[in-house]
């Protein structure tokens, strides 16, 4: 089995714990509250991946600038794709909303950076590929839940949630190939200015979209557990960095 097969297959798991989590989003009630919690959760999820996986050791490298330069390169693409995505939605009009279509864009790009950390990972071992695409199968499957409940409450059509929920696969699989084909024999700067550039996309999407989307959902006032599950959701990424990673 070639090596390449292998980071494929590694990235299927949190592929397939994201599409595990959008079938949940199908076969449950979806209530303001279960959704306010799940997006309380993806969100410290996300922050955990950036916090404790990739800004640790990207602060680390040399020059410190370009580290910096990339997150904040990160946060204006997504401000600007967001611009973007906002400007269609209002010139030809959809009925789902914004919104599911912000979490959609925010989970795909967290996928990617999965894929770019499987990938490269595995050009080191194996066995860190397999360490860091366990690690993201947690992680994923609130984001899986929280994007299809989204568009589940703006009234898309039913074909139309699966058919996304599949589609999450292309992006982990688009990083996987690239972290492993392009940073593979890249110098070890490059492999963190991507991860970092990444990272700052991932902290926008939290603070613009995520935990705004959560609020939103829950129109009769804020849950008291819901900080409680957004600081759970850390831990658990914590948890699962240090004793697997």
């Amino acid at each position: 089995m070639s090596a390449y097969l292998i980071v494929l297959l590694l990235a299927a798991m949190p592929a397939l714990g994201n599409f595990a989590g959008g079938v949940l989003a199908e076969m449950v009630p979806v209530s303001r509250r279960v959704l306010n919690l799940v997006l309380h959760a993806a969100g410290g999820i996300v922050i955990g991946v950036v916090a404790v996986e990739i800004i640790p050791r990207a602060v680390e490298a040399d020059p410190a600038w370009l580290i910096v330069l990339a997150f904040v390169l990160g946060g204006g693409f997504y401000v600007a794709t967001g611009w973007v995505v906002e400007r269609l939605q209002s010139r030809f009009g959809s009925e789902n909303g914004a919104g599911p279509w912000m979490i959609f864009f925010g989970v795909s790009t967290d996928l990617f950076s999965d894929g770019v950390l499987i990938g490269t990972g595995s050009t080191i071992s194996v066995g860190l590929g397999l360490l860091l695409a366990v690690g993201q199968v947690p992680a994923d499957f609130p984001e899986g839940f929280s994007s299809t409940a989204s568009f589940r409450r703006a009234g898309a059509p039913r074909r139309r949630r699966l058919l996304l929920s599949a589609a999450f696969a292309i992006p982990i699989f688009a990083g996987a190939t690239l972290g492993y084909w392009a940073m593979r024999d890249a110098p070890e700067i490059y492999q963190l200015a991507l991860l970092t550039f990444t990272a700052g996309i991932l902290t926008t999407l939290v603070v613009e979209e995520l935990v705004p989307e959560a609020h939103e959902a829950l129109e009769e006032g804020e849950s008291r557990l819901a900080p409680l599950v957004f600081v759970a959701g850390f831990a658990l990424f914590a948890l699962l960095s240090a004793y697997l990673g």
